[in-house]
């Protein structure tokens, strides 16, 4: 099962040699070193091997890099630009993505460990969203009231909010950013961005396309650090406005706090634990296909993963045996490899913490069929893609996020019961309905507490759809029409015209 593509140094060498290998900080339109001279070196999830290294920013380069984005705000040009001044810049961003699109991909192959050929696809789709945030900047706008009295009319403008700190994870380091700046400054926002210390590469060279799109100096200030030096300054400094993060709920949380005693608008896209529910009349076949890519697409990394599968007892026995077969062909190996499709575990305390999911599992008396153990490979970390049946609601895999290659399958009867059992953990992201019958789909949809329901497909995604979830999975929605609208305040504007009563002269109607 699972047979190995090794790694193959000749493409390491070559994928070594189109990429950067050191990063400075952005700070006020210049690269920058941390004062500390301090680093932090990025080793290859799967070939063992240093591929970055980044300046390690500290409270000291935090402190800059927000007062640059404040000054930029307060008396810098971007806020007070024309929509289509901000547009032509967005998309000149958009177009810089797609000519340094391959060594884009190769950025976040070589430090996350994801396939080559699905970060070329992430890219690609991140620089759809720059040219979707682009056409936002021109339609952001505001409403009137012309009949709220003969002597007055309301008006409603959208103001940008502000700085930004911008928090993204390591799962998907270019794309969850491009969920997130563009739209802030689409509506005219400033911000300082901290990507993962563990992939920040990306988001740094972006940095460099931003300013050679023309980008003014302040606007957006990037550093790589940790989160108790960098982080935490981030979301506490008064002169930040707003939080936008992506990450574990257990970090949101801690975020949300601190963002609450300077009360900042905050968005959390959160974690996940999403279940596909798989009907009897389904297209058993494309339902397959569609549960072992929910389950096992970024090595399971993934807050949007199928990680339950939910399947009607009539059908369950048949389709876990299938699921076995497919699952085995699966490719695991090396990510520069273009055939792979399940790469490396971010870093070995993430894949012992793993194991030990499906260890708990089975001592709760869940049965592994096919996986559950970390591959030999002569480097880097991998992990089997795992099936885990038997799977009882109350057991802790699943409920938990897992955040790896691994499939917990459930069983239920009816559609109330599929529907309860969906919904029975802290979470709310997304789902996936498998039925023939789309009164079917449709009912259970409805049912199910989450922020996304796909029927008859799983992780489909378009610019244009919100994303985000319902309870612990987070606050707020990406992407879509009103993304822009995040990073806006509403301000009424008040109108009268014509003559004004003195509020203490009455007249007969009591009218002041």
């Amino acid at each position: 099962m699972n047979a190995p593509i090794r790694l193959d140094r000749s493409r390491l060498d070559a994928a070594l040699a189109m990429t950067p290998r050191s990063y400075e900080l952005l700070i006020d339109g210049r690269w920058t070193k941390a004062r500390s001279g301090e680093t932090i070196e990025r080793v290859s999830p799967a070939h063992g091997v240093t591929v970055s290294t980044y300046s390690k920013a500290s409270e000291h380069e935090a402190d800059l890099a927000i007062s640059a984005a404040r000054a930029a705000f307060d008396r810098g040009s971007w806020p007070r630009m024309s929509g289509s001044e901000r547009s032509k810049v967005l998309l000149n961003v958009a177009s810089l993505i797609e000519r340094d699109a391959e060594l884009l991909a190769m950025l976040d192959t070589l430090e996350s460990g994801k396939p080559i050929a699905q970060a070329r696809g992430e890219i690609a789709g991140a620089a759809d969203i720059w040219r979707y945030a682009a056409a936002l900047t021109r339609d952001l706008h505001g409403e009137s009231f012309s009949t709220i009295g003969p002597h007055k009319l309301g008006v409603v403008v959208r103001d940008p909010i502000g700085v930004v700190s911008i928090i993204t994870p390591w799962n998907f380091p270019f794309l969850i950013v491009s969920q997130k700046l563009p739209f802030a400054l689409a509506a005219g926002c400033t911000a300082v961005v901290k990507p993962s210390e563990l992939t920040s590469a990306s988001t740094l060279y972006l940095g460099k396309l931003l300013l050679e799109a023309g980008l003014p100096a302040g606007v957006v200030n990037i550093l790589s650090g940790k989160g108790l030096d960098v982080g935490a300054v981030m979301t506490s400094d008064p002169r930040v406005d707003m939080i936008s993060f992506t990450g574990s709920t257990r970090v949101g949380k801690s975020a949300m706090a601190t963002a609450a005693q300077t009360l900042k608008k905050v968005s959390m896209e959160l974690g996940g634990k999403n279940p596909q529910i798989i009907f009897a009349d389904a297209d058993l076949e494309a339902a397959l296909d569609a549960a072992v890519f929910g389950a096992y697409f970024n090595a399971g990394e993934c807050c949007n993963a199928g990680s339950r599968l939910i399947i009607q007892r009539s059908i369950a026995e048949s389709f876990v045996a299938d699921l076995q077969r497919k699952v085995r062909d699966v490719k695991v190996g090396d990510p520069l490899d273009e055939d792979v499709r399940v790469g490396a575990i971010v870093t070995p305390e993430h894949l012992a913490k793993i194991e030990g999911y499906v260890a708990d599992a089975q001592e709760a008396g869940a049965e592994v069929k096919v996986g559950g153990t970390r591959l030999d490979y002569e480097s880097g970390q991998f992990m089997a893609p795992t099936i885990v049946d038997g799977v009882k609601p109350q057991m802790t895999i699943a409920r938990e996020e897992v955040f790896g290659p691994v499939l917990s399958v459930l069983t239920f009867e009816t559609a109330e019961e599929a529907v309860v059992i969906a919904n029975g953990t802290d979470y709310g992201l997304s789902a996936g309905v498998w039925s023939r019958d789309f009164n079917t789909c449709l009912n259970v949809s409805r049912g199910i507490h989450a922020g996304t329901v796909w029927m008859n497909t799983f992780m489909d995604g378009a610019s244009e759809l919100p994303f985000g979830g319902y309870k612990q999975s987070g606050l707020g929605r990406e992407l879509g029409r009103r993304a822009v609208d995040d990073y806006t305040e509403e301000k009424t504007l008040h109108m009268h015209h014509g003559p004004r009563t003195a509020w203490w002269v009455t007249n007969p109607a009591g009218q002041a």
